[in-house]
């Protein structure tokens, strides 16, 4: 198997999971407690955040709080900044290429009574800082801009935001699901009051995730029970997923560079002969400022759906946009936001790769999606314009 879908999740690292397994096992106790199991439960939590925040460049391990998803992260910012902040204002700023649980949670502001203002981007995914301002009025409490696209790879200009807003009293999050690990994401060079990531994205488990939240910022609550997370994500921690978050983290942050250096080499590879190969074959996203290892294209006349699976049928693991949703037949909303044309989205294809992934894969990779696209084009000529 060639797996080319890292975006969508990532293998655990062994090194993740062997400093998980104690968790499991030895050290079971509810950190809640004061005995002494729950107390060594305890520590593991805390040394887990003060890991976690000082990567993030944190100034307090208590600004780190951990959740089920980078999805509840989400939820837990957007939701949770503007009811907090009501009283300030009723409007929220975002971007149309947003993932679903930025958007969503956005529609569920509205139906609250909240005015969203979701604002376009470029051919290359990318929100004009200047529009983000002028965007903002007397009422807005809350700007959301993710940093890297799940998609397309685009990284969005959230420090040069966070500069724009500097002093108006508008809070800014940014969702960093795709981007944590895999690029240098510090909270404070990028000014953000609010930043959301999760661990399998970055070769950590699944179900768990964490929200950067700066000291002094009022947010509130999506659960209620008995109180963890300061209060901010009631529910028992799930401590073997935070040790696992954790170490993923020490991990991806080591040879960072290294590695990200590799992965766009390999990317370019993928790119370059993609595109040399086949005409009418079109990257999608900023061709530089994207992340390191997502390629996705556009073909014409080739459907994605069934380039997938011709793909999968050769052990080729890819996905067609987000992984997300992929269950339906839509065009993805980051692809319309691009302004691709209907026909020309539906034949989109992401291919992601990750730190086990050789030249010889990536090779193998394209030569079959060339055949694969030019054996659709072949069954379907009329098709293309």
């Amino acid at each position: 198997m060639i797996y080319l879908d890292h975006a969508a999740t990532t293998p655990v690292a062994p090194e993740v999971l062997e400093a998980m397994l104690p968790y499991f096992t030895r050290v079971y106790a509810n950190p809640s407690n004061v005995h002494r199991p729950s107390l060594e439960a305890r520590r593991a939590l805390d040394q887990a955040r003060q890991g976690v925040a000082g990567h993030l460049g944190a100034r307090q391990a208590s600004e780190i709080v951990f959740t089920a998803s980078g999805t509840e992260a989400d939820n837990l910012a957007v939701l949770g900044l503007a009811r907090a902040h009501r009283e300030h204002g009723d409007h929220v700023v975002t971007t149309r290429i947003e993932h679903h649980a930025v958007l969503h949670a956005c529609d569920q502001l509205e139906r609250e009574g909240f005015r969203v203002t979701r604002l376009p981007v470029d051919e290359w995914g990318r929100v004009d800082p200047q529009a983000v301002l002028e965007a903002c009025g007397p009422g807005t409490v809350l700007v959301s801009v993710m940093l890297a696209n799940n998609e397309i790879g685009s990284l969005q200009p959230v420090a040069e935001i966070a500069e724009l807003l500097r002093g108006r009293g508008i809070l800014l999050h940014s969702d960093a699901v795709q981007a944590v690990g895999h690029i240098p994401v510090d909270v404070g060079q990028l000014g953000v009051d609010a930043l959301s990531l999760s661990a399998h994205k970055f070769h950590g488990p699944k179900g768990v995730g964490a929200l950067y939240l700066k000291t002094g910022i009022r947010v509130e609550p999506l659960l209620f029970g008995g109180g963890q997370e300061r209060g901010l994500r009631s529910g028992t921690e799930n401590v073997p997923g935070v040790v696992g978050l954790a170490r993923a983290l020490d991990l991806a942050c080591a040879g960072r560079e290294e590695r990200a250096e590799r992965l766009r080499t390999l990317r370019n590879r993928l790119v370059e002969r993609v595109l040399g190969e086949l005409p009418d074959a079109h990257l999608t996203g900023h061709p530089e400022l994207r992340l390191p290892g997502t390629a996705s294209f556009v073909f014409e006349g080739a459907e994605g759906e069934s380039l997938l699976l011709q793909l999968d049928r050769k052990g080729i693991c890819v996905s067609t946009g987000s992984a997300c949703s992929n269950a339906t037949l839509e065009p993805s909303h980051v692809l319309k936001a691009l302004g691709l044309p209907l026909q020309r989205a539906h034949g989109s294809l992401r291919l992601t790769l990750g730190r086990e992934n050789t030249v010889e894969e990536v090779d193998q990779a394209a030569q079959a999606l060339v055949e694969a696209v030019r054996r659709l084009r072949s069954l379907a000529p009329r098709s293309r314009s």
